[in-house]
């Protein structure tokens, strides 16, 4: 990757009821401008992001979403309203941020969840994107959040019977996991947060990663468990399907989808299909992958990014303004 650089302007921009999200750029400030959609969603931005990119062709923005990272209030806190953090209140905070720092088109990329929200936004937007680059592709579909909890503990069954044990094996456990996460005692969010993570390591054990999710603690585990409930249990806030659905609103828009076919959590066929009803995306699968990707897919990220570090402004038709 290249080098590590420090951001060279940072802040926190108020997006309304009651949230500040923070943000950081860095790179060339005169360089194309690109911003990194994490992905949990919950787990809040990581400097190492920045290094995707070549800190003298890019000027790289770096947010954390709503409720997590160092925007504030965090989402560890129960009394943390998460009405107001959704997939449309997070849309709406990207296109703010934008405004905000004066920004015409921005190059979107993110992987896992932050595919979700890059796919969101660039629907609602199209005309404010200049490229797109995901890894690990996900729409967040209704049917994808069952496999993810239900379907693929086929596969794990020991450690998705204790994943069921910890919901009180409920009729929705993630509905019941979210409830949990809202509870005033915090010995019981703690332990409905320690087991969610636990299942999220087991679905990604073949990938030989260690344990990414259970190594969050306190209030970053927190938040990022209450957070990712609460999406899940409410199908992300959209219309299933609706993302493959209006993929048409992303013509004229390169777009590189990069995927492990290993992906255990996120099986293949969202990529593929998102693929086929975007006619500008390139699909690519890393055979020996799993969601976490690996030098394969991260070759292939750097690859894109510096190849669309070339790329000049994307000319739309019609008015800029949306």
């Amino acid at each position: 990757m290249h080098p590590e650089t420090a951001p060279y302007e940072q802040g926190l921009l108020d997006v309304g009821d009651g949230n500040l999200v923070r943000w950081e750029v860095s790179g060339n400030p005169d360089g194309k401008p690109a911003v990194v959609v994490h992905g949990g969603p919950g787990s809040g931005s990581s400097p190492g992001g920045r290094r995707r990119f070549d800190p003298e062709a890019y000027r790289v923005v770096l947010f954390d979403q709503r409720g997590c990272g160092r925007s504030t209030p965090h989402a560890s806190d129960p009394a943390a309203d998460l009405s107001v953090n959704t997939t449309a209140h997070l849309v709406a905070d990207m296109e703010r941020l934008r405004e905000h720092l004066g920004i015409e088109q921005w190059l979107l990329y993110g992987g896992s969840w932050g595919s979700t929200l890059i796919l969101a936004y660039a629907e609602a937007h199209p005309t404010r994107v200049s490229e797109i680059v995901i890894a690990s592709v996900t729409t967040t579909r209704r049917s994808e959040t069952a496999w993810l909890y239900g379907g693929v503990g086929r596969f794990f069954p020991e450690a998705h019977e204790r994943f069921l044990a910890g919901a009180g094996h409920a009729a929705d456990p993630v509905g019941e996991y979210a409830a949990r996460m809202n509870h005033p005692d915090r010995a019981v969010r703690e332990r409905a947060a320690a087991d969610w993570c636990a299942w999220e390591d087991a679905v990604l054990s073949l990938e030989g990663m260690g344990t990414p999710y259970t190594d969050r603690v306190d209030d970053a585990r927190l938040g990022f468990v209450r957070i990712c409930s609460h999406y899940f249990a409410h199908g992300a806030f959209l219309e299933e399907g609706a993302l493959i659905r209006d993929a048409h609103r992303l013509a004229g828009i390169p777009g590189v989808l990069i995927h492990g076919r290993l992906d255990m959590g996120g099986p293949l066929t969202t990529a593929w299909e998102l693929a086929r009803a975007w006619p500008d995306a390139e699909l690519h699968v890393v055979e020996r992958a799993g969601h976490l990707g690996g030098t394969e897919t991260g070759d292939l990220i750097q690859a894109a990014l510096d190849r669309f570090a070339k790329t000049g402004t994307r000319s739309v038709p019609g008015p800029t303004a949306t």
